[in-house]
């Protein structure tokens, strides 16, 4: 008996708690606003989900950008249900995270990573976008958790190749006039 008392303390004492999982958080809110580097007023894209994945469908806010102008561009991502500022979350992770950024064949706007974790690998925060000609179509961002930023094609902007889970992406329609 006493036998049978000490291999069950023994390994009572041997189990250890299990790591929490990182939690996915509920992003409903991204903003993304363009300031023209020579001056000028802002333009903000942005996408509103109450819900983050669930059934109702997000609002979204496009723009129209200037014609052979480049903008400096911040993104800002929220859990505005909760009030919760996930931009936090996204530097204090900064190597965990990237965002992409993938345009239609018919826009005229590329862009250039301008913040980069402590690998040097882009994170996305923080971008210049230059507005080409004029044109229309698509901008997709992608937000990346635990993607490999060392893929072909992740240091620009391409996720195709980069894995990790999508916490949230937005296409918005680009206007450039």
């Amino acid at each position: 008996m006493l036998l049978l008392v000490a291999v069950l303390l023994f390994s009572q004492c041997d189990t250890e708690d299990p790591e929490p999982e990182n939690e996915e958080e509920l992003i409903t809110t991204l903003e993304m606003t363009f300031s023209p580097i020579e001056g000028g007023d802002d333009i903000v894209f942005s996408v509103y989900d109450e819900d983050g994945d669930g059934p109702i469908e997000p609002v979204y806010t496009n723009g129209t950008l200037a014609a052979n102008t480049n903008y400096n561009v911040n993104i800002e991502v929220r859990n505005d249900v909760d009030n919760e500022n996930i931009t936090t979350e996204i530097i204090e992770e900064d190597e965990e995270h990237q965002f992409f950024f993938e345009t239609a064949v018919s826009l005229f706007l590329e862009f250039s990573y301008e913040d980069a974790d402590d690998n040097g690998d882009p994170i996305g925060l923080s971008t210049i976008f230059y507005a080409q000609e004029p044109s229309n179509g698509t901008l997709t961002v992608t937000l990346r958790h635990e993607a490999n930023k060392s893929a072909e094609g992740a240091i620009n902007g391409d996720p195709s190749n980069a894995g990790g889970e999508t916490d949230i992406q937005a296409i918005f329609d680009v206007v450039i006039e």
